[in-house]
């Protein structure tokens, strides 16, 4: 027979020994948000054990928190729990990675304390975001493709008649042929960049740090604002199969749209890795080649982010909208991946292109 002395013997034994080897994250704050206690798979997800991170502020293991220290001392305020399924957390080493917290409040000798489960979500967030992003983006580009065809028949109309009206009548009434035949053209153009490259890629073997070079200096020549272009190459990369004018097109895009929005003080930094276990447009990769694109700008604002890649989005009033679709395309030709990640201060795009498999 059980007594309640042994119950709480049970329960105290069981929570001694089953916190340590718990999946989840479970990290222990105090009232200053400094760090008391980290179970081993907190110790793995922030890849620092707790004799590091003992009594330092928990947001100052991190360059970049989603999370306010205002909203976890709320949780100690009020008592309330809260759930956050969008956590960015951002490493020294800029390595950054997405959880779900659930954060409560909890008392350890007498004292308030914040109990927080983390849970790494990356791949499954990363894994939807794509599915859901691909679907639109395909979507988008039908339609776009369907007005692009729909406005260029009666513009070619349009223009043949200016042309035929023109030579009827004298100089001086010339002048509005010429600029119906003008605008015509413009629209026709725009169009054109609308309906984006259709011509497949012509795949050759180079390095991919030439064409990278090729476009810095491009860059470097039209920088009126003297940006700092800084570069961080991993010699070892192998050469790849790729059409050269067309990514060389997709890193221009993505380029001078940083430079358009930097100021004087801005850099960008060119850097190429080896990823390995990478997931490519829904397919699993072992072997890629990570180009990351970064600078240190305002950012790109929240509410685009998830659409920055389709046709006519821009976060520049001045902006078309066509540079990041059609980098979009050229990527996605290459069997590539191309994504973003920003917030102030730091916004990198990141191209993934799969390296094929060694015979």
């Amino acid at each position: 027979m059980y007594t309640n002395a042994s119950l709480k013997e049970i329960r105290a034994t069981y929570a001694q020994h089953l916190v340590p080897q718990l999946v989840t994250a479970v990290v222990i704050i105090d009232d200053n948000l400094n760090i008391q206690y980290l179970n081993s798979s907190a110790e793995a997800l922030f890849s620092k054990s707790l004799n590091r991170l003992y009594l330092k502020g928990f947001l100052d293991v991190f360059t970049h928190c989603s999370i306010t220290s205002q909203r976890l001392e709320q949780v100690l305020v009020t008592g309330q729990d809260f759930t956050d399924s969008d956590v960015v957390l951002e490493f020294i080493e800029n390595y950054h990675i997405t959880i779900e917290v659930t954060a409560s409040a909890a008392l350890f000798d007498g004292k308030e304390h914040i109990l927080l489960e983390c849970k790494q979500i990356d791949k499954q967030k990363q894994i939807s975001a794509e599915v859901f992003q691909e679907q639109q983006w395909e979507a988008a580009r039908d339609l776009i493709r369907g007005l692009a065809h729909e406005i260029k028949n009666p513009l070619g109309g349009l223009r043949g008649a200016a042309q035929l009206l023109d030579k009827e009548l004298n100089p001086d009434q010339q002048e509005f042929t010429s600029m119906i035949i003008e605008q015509a053209d413009r629209l026709t153009n725009l169009v054109d960049r609308l309906l984006g490259p259709n011509q497949l890629p012509k795949l050759e073997v180079h390095n991919i740090h030439e064409i990278l070079e090729k476009v810095r200096q491009l860059v470097s020549l039209d920088n009126a604002k003297h940006i700092e272009i800084e570069r961080d190459y991993d010699p070892s990369i192998p050469d790849i199969e790729i059409d050269t004018e067309k990514l060389q097109q997709s890193l221009l895009n993505i380029i001078r749209n940083a430079t358009q929005i930097l100021d004087e003080s801005g850099i960008i930094k060119l850097k190429t890795r080896i990823a390995t276990n990478q997931t490519i447009n829904g397919k699993k990769v072992k072997l890629a080649i990570k180009i990351s694109i970064i600078d240190n700008g305002p950012g790109i604002p929240a509410d685009i982010q998830d659409t920055i890649f389709y046709p006519m989005v821009s976060g520049r009033a001045d902006g078309t909208g066509l540079g990041l679709s059609i980098a979009q395309t050229l990527v996605h030709q290459h069997k590539g991946k191309l994504s973003c990640h920003s917030y102030p201060g730091r916004t990198e795009f990141t191209i993934l292109l799969p390296l094929p498999k060694r015979v």
